[in-house]
């Protein structure tokens, strides 16, 4: 499981507040919701990498560990772990801090791969900096 230590900032690419709206029958917060939430920041950096627009073309490695309750405050931080031709693909971990205790937890992970497209959809190439 990884640490908030192991990201390159400690500042998280999004947080939000988990609402009654966002829950499964059994009353956490349901799994597509987070996931959209980790492609949503893992887009984030990865257009910056990009610099210009992308789309998410895989998804591996994802972990649920523990669930999110409603009222809880979901921080998804992301650290890039390859820059291809085409492709970034970043490392999202997902973090919440309990709404009653405060108490701050890792509660998925997961691996997405975005790819760099231009005007028409189509791959391009991701330029050095």
């Amino acid at each position: 499981m990884a640490s908030k230590d192991e990201f390159n900032s400690h500042e998280p690419a999004t947080r939000t507040i988990a609402m009654p709206g966002d829950t499964n029958p059994s009353g956490d917060i349901f799994g597509g919701w987070v996931l959209s939430q980790m492609d949503i920041a893992g887009s984030i950096v990865a257009s910056k990498c990009a610099k210009g627009r992308t789309a998410t073309v895989g998804l591996e490695k994802m972990s649920f560990l523990r669930p999110i309750q409603v009222g809880d405050t979901v921080s998804n931080y992301v650290q890039i772990v390859r820059v291809g031709r085409t492709s970034v693909t970043v490392k999202v971990m997902t973090e919440v801090e309990r709404r009653q205790s405060g108490e701050m937890m890792v509660v998925t992970q997961g691996l997405f791969t975005y790819v760099a497209i231009d005007e028409e959809g189509r791959p391009r190439l991701i330029k050095n900096s």
